[in-house]
């Protein structure tokens, strides 16, 4: 426990009066994933998480997406730390992309640590990072702030909730939580340190809201016990597969478990599933007998009642392990009646016609299958509205703030905390990029910073303009028209114009509209004359709109035109082309 003295209390007091603290999200306000904020006192800034988001279906070819971080990058010697409360990617995931540009000390506990060191090692593995490792019961000094840790417990082992001792009052935030008094690995939610913050005085609540629409108690993990038992029991003799998160080590921990009760090996697959068990396995996390661990390369010498497959795969992505099997494309397991396939996970929302077409084909494969909607196996690692008002109880704080949800949660959140005695006017349900701004005097939303969305799109990372995935959406519902053509020195029209489609007309079965194209181009060329050299822009869209006439007569279409001009000078042949400008 950190104390002060009667000097520094003399002056923390004085502080309050010229101080300003800000609350700043960065994510994960209005949206699941991405979670990410900032305490800033005075011009130190305390950050919290650090996670990307997965795309939703308007963002074709997107990978992820990651926070806007200009606001800090342009302070980034004001950073005193990054806090990380738990190793889930909508937490974590955007540290490969961002710690390196802040490079500041990263503080979280050792599971958490070894995930993020994980993911560094991957995608940046010339970057030393600076890690804090800290303990639930901890307290850390960071500039004017005093962090403290407690425990929480979470669909992840080591999970912290962390109250924020500052000049002008504690800032607590739950973290991701739930108050599952029968956890996996006995490491409940510490009730006792949240209501020593409460009796002290909160100004600030910060809190979980996925579950607000879900009444009464999330359930204990320990209720799948039951589940896995029952499908062990029920298909003695066929092989399972399980699909989870690759981060749920309670999860994994009660399969094991099962497994070994059944006289059964485990085999994992997927990349992430085998990194996070080794992992887990290595910092004791995870027990698990070493014999009855068996190598992917493995599965098929040993009889199908006699084994648990694990893998990746239960929100449908498209190159996990569940969906190359579903596809009959896994290099090792091909499914059919001798499997029973479990998908311990609920869809993500955004995910839900991935997760159902998996389904469709395992079922169409000859398999089992045993989901959500037929069984009960899936437990949320999210607190239900009482438990969110047991919160309120412990913490009783002055002012809320809703966060972790799409925003009918926060707005859900925020009527909560007023039955449960905020004062409406000290509820603030907020956006990404809203500054709430304590001075002592008050708090209000007084400012906005830039705090939208980095996309991911393969290797490469950028912000990717609305203009670009508006191109790429009308590249996939309208198509592609190209036209080549090649101009002598003196501007005339060297041959017939080549005309390629994509995702419009082929052109093999289009003679007549070929034809008139052509006619098009040439009607153009000639006009223009040596002009055609001297005014490409002109050039350019004269053709289009040549070009657009005469297509808007075969389809309701409207694709993408992109004229190809080849001009040959004295010398050798040059190349100009339209730039992709829509029509």
């Amino acid at each position: 426990m950190v104390r002060s003295t009667r000097g520094a209390a003399r002056k923390r007091a004085s502080e309050k009066k010229d101080g300003r603290l800000k609350y700043i999200p960065f994510g994960g306000l209005g949206e699941i994933g991405k979670n990410m904020y900032a305490l800033e006192y005075d011009g130190s800034i305390l950050v919290v998480d650090c996670g990307l988001m997965f795309p939703n279906d308007e963002m074709l070819g997107i990978d992820f997406v990651i926070p806007d971080i200009t606001y800090l990058e342009e302070r980034r010697d004001k950073i005193v730390g990054i806090v990380v409360t738990h190793g889930h990617e909508d937490h974590i995931g955007g540290l490969p992309f961002i710690l390196p540009k802040l490079n500041v000390p990263l503080y979280g506990t050792k599971l958490t640590l070894g995930m993020v060191n994980n993911k560094l090692t991957e995608w940046e593995p010339n970057y030393v990072p600076d890690y804090r490792e800290v303990s639930a019961g901890d307290a850390v000094a960071m500039g004017p702030f005093t962090v403290r840790f407690m425990a929480v417990c979470h669909s992840i082992p080591d999970s912290v909730g962390i109250a924020v001792e500052t000049p002008l009052g504690t800032v607590v935030h739950t973290g991701d939580f739930k108050l599952d008094p029968t956890p996996i690995d006995g490491r409940v939610t510490d009730y006792a340190a949240f209501a020593r913050e409460g009796e002290k005085g909160v100004l600030l609540l910060l809190s979980d809201s996925t579950n607000v629409e879900r009444s009464g108690f999330t359930p204990s993990e320990h209720v799948l016990a039951a589940t896995l038992d029952r499908i062990f029991r029920q298909y003695r003799s066929r092989r399972v597969v399980i699909a989870t998160f690759a981060s749920n080590i309670h999860r994994v921990q009660q399969v094991v478990d099962a497994a070994a009760r059944f006289n059964r090996k485990v085999a994992f697959m997927g990349r992430s599933m085998v990194k996070n068990v080794d992992l887990a396995l290595e910092l004791g996390y995870l027990h698990a007998d070493p014999k009855m661990l068996l190598d992917i390369e493995d599965v098929n010498t040993v009889s199908p009642g006699s084994l648990v497959v694990m893998t990746t795969g239960s929100q449908g992505e498209p190159f996990s392990g569940l969906v190359l099997m579903s596809r009959g494309e896994h290099r090792m397991i091909t499914l059919g009646e001798k499997d029973v396939v479990a998908v311990f996970a609920t869809p993500v929302p955004g995910n839900e016609r991935m997760v159902s077409s998996t389904i469709d084909r395992l079922f169409a494969c000859g398999c089992e299958v045993v989901y959500e909607k037929d069984r009960d196996v899936h437990v949320s690692g999210h607190a239900s509205r009482d438990e969110l008002r047991l919160m309120f109880n412990m913490v009783r704080p002055k002012y809320f703030v809703p966060v972790h949800g799409e925003y009918r949660h926060l707005v859900r959140h925020a009527q909560l905390a007023e039955d449960m005695g905020v004062a409406g006017k000290n509820v603030f349900v907020m956006v990404n990029g809203d500054v709430l701004v304590f001075d002592g005097k008050g708090a209000a939303v007084k400012e906005h910073v830039q705090a939208g969305g980095i996309m991911v799109d393969g290797l490469a990372l950028g912000e990717l303009h609305g203009s670009v995935l508006k191109e790429r959406r009308e590249l996939s519902e309208e198509g592609v028209v190209v036209a080549a053509l090649t101009l002598s020195p003196k501007g005339e029209l060297m041959g017939r114009p080549v005309f390629e489609s994509r995702g419009f007309v082929h052109f093999e079965d289009a003679a007549k509209l070929r034809d008139e194209l052509t006619l098009a181009v040439e009607k153009t060329i000639d006009e223009m004359g040596e002009k055609a050299l001297s005014e490409p822009e002109r050039l350019e869209s004269k053709l289009k709109a040549r070009m657009r006439d005469i297509l808007r007569r075969y389809g309701r279409n409207r694709p993408i035109l992109l004229p190809l001009v080849t001009v040959l000078p004295g010398g050798g042949a040059k190349t100009t082309s339209a730039r992709g400008r829509k029509r």
